[in-house]
């Protein structure tokens, strides 16, 4: 990640549309979606962000729990799956399949295949897409998603 730019968007929240970010990387594997999803939960829970990640399975929000762990010798990122009770830590990164508590919502990183739902208290919006053509596929459903709901989503091949 050296030179490139993790977008991360303070803002109030309020009636506006969520800021909306496609990353798309250039490799075609699952662990580096999910490598780069680490990466924008720790910037984000630096800056003071209530982080949620989206997942598509419970086998996949168990493979990030494990992930945040290890990803960098150095960092530490409180971080649990979501289990129907919010996290005592203000602003514990938490991990599932189902929508994010309404405390949680300003910024989301999906790594699902679905666009994520009732967005009016989410401030940005992470989509990590690799070269892999189903993940693009799915990917192009969701922008189109978006700009229906009369967003612009901001693109930025890695």
């Amino acid at each position: 990640m050296h030179g490139q730019t993790l977008c991360v968007t303070k803002r109030k929240p309020c009636m506006q549309q969520p800021k909306v970010n496609f990353y798309i990387l250039s490799t075609r594997s699952e662990q580096g979606r999910q490598l780069f999803a680490c990466k924008l939960a720790e910037k984000a829970f630096r800056l003071g962000f209530k982080t949620y990640i989206l997942t598509h399975s419970m086998q996949q929000a168990q493979q990030m729990d494990k992930l945040l762990w290890t990803f960098r010798a150095s960092s530490f990122v409180p971080h649990e799956i979501f289990q129907d009770s919010l996290p005592s830590i203000a602003n514990t990164v938490i991990i599932g399949t189902q929508q994010a508590p309404a405390p949680w919502q300003h910024t989301l990183i999906n790594l699902s295949t679905e666009c994520p739902e009732h967005i009016s208290q989410t401030v940005q919006i992470f989509e990590l897409l690799d070269n892999d053509e189903t993940q693009k596929q799915a990917g192009r459903l969701r922008y189109r998603h978006y700009q229906t709901l009369g967003i612009t989503p901001n693109t930025h091949n890695m």
